[in-house]
């Protein structure tokens, strides 16, 4: 008898998102399966954040189906889809800036979780438990009573993936994770996402930072006006001459080159 297998953790089939005569998404598929951290990339315009807002149950998809652990999501709501699992990372930064770090986080271990219809007035040890847990993982531990609107640009990213990580999700959706940072603070970002990753989360991402994208992903998927121009291997990205024409160009296709050589060597 042969062994079950499993449904990929998420599934796009044949996705299109409509505005009016605008097609944002085109007829788009793909497959994630749990365990790995795949980068979405492409030009401005591609639909990259549009296909978050779709499945994330921001935006309804025009057609097509989105499944997660082969249950049919696509008409979620993002509060059904946290609920399911998901978590999300926006490109702003957000929180709530009069609170504390910690409150921050708590509110989000503690709604993120389960539907809360009417709220306790005490936080339960688990909130609690989440809270450290999810402050540990990002490094945050020891900022814990800074108030929010205070903390620098790292750290409040920082403060994001906290929040996500609280929710105990099994996939985390994020969204420019690095826009603004400098050259170190992005390389203490991707040790942060190496670290949630090898928990077993899986990761989603969507960059525009190609080192950030291209040591991080272990499958790369390209849009092009909301279609699939490439999926595979970071590798591969700077030997598709699609992908240097359209988005990459000659310049920056050698660097993706020497990046994805160099991750290889280091690995060997």
């Amino acid at each position: 008898m042969s062994a079950e297998i499993s449904p990929p953790l998420l599934s796009c089939r044949n996705v299109t998102k409509r505005f009016g005569s605008l097609v944002a998404i085109d007829d788009l598929s793909f497959d994630l399966p749990a365990g790995e951290i795949l980068g979405i990339g492409g030009p401005n315009g591609a639909g990259k954040t549009t296909l978050f807002e779709v499945i994330s149950g921001h935006n309804t998809a025009s057609s097509g189906q989105i499944l997660l652990e082969g249950r049919d999501v696509t008409r979620c709501s993002p509060v059904e889809m946290c609920h399911a699992g998901m978590a999300r990372v926006f490109q702003l930064n957000t929180g709530f800036d009069s609170l504390s770090v910690r409150d921050n986080v708590r509110v989000a271990a503690y709604y993120g979780r389960r539907n809360r219809i009417v709220p306790g007035i005490s936080m339960e040890p688990a909130v609690e438990e989440a809270v450290d847990a999810a402050l540990r993982n990002v490094g945050l531990i020891g900022r814990d009573d800074c108030l929010t609107a205070t903390l620098p640009v790292l750290d409040r990213k920082l403060l994001m993936l906290a929040s996500a990580l609280a929710m105990n999700p099994k996939l985390l959706l994020l969204d420019e994770p690095v826009g603004g940072l400098t050259h170190r603070e992005i390389d203490d970002v991707a040790e942060v996402v190496r670290k949630i990753a090898a928990t077993g989360v899986t990761v989603l991402l969507i960059e525009h930072v190609m080192r950030f994208l291209v040591q991080l992903s272990t499958r790369v998927l390209i849009l092009h006006h909301g279609r699939k121009l490439y999926e595979g291997s970071a590798a591969g990205l700077a030997s598709d001459p699609d992908v240097v024409e359209v988005y990459l160009g000659k310049g920056a296709g050698e660097h993706v080159a020497a990046l994805t050589a160099r991750d290889e060597q280091h690995v060997r």
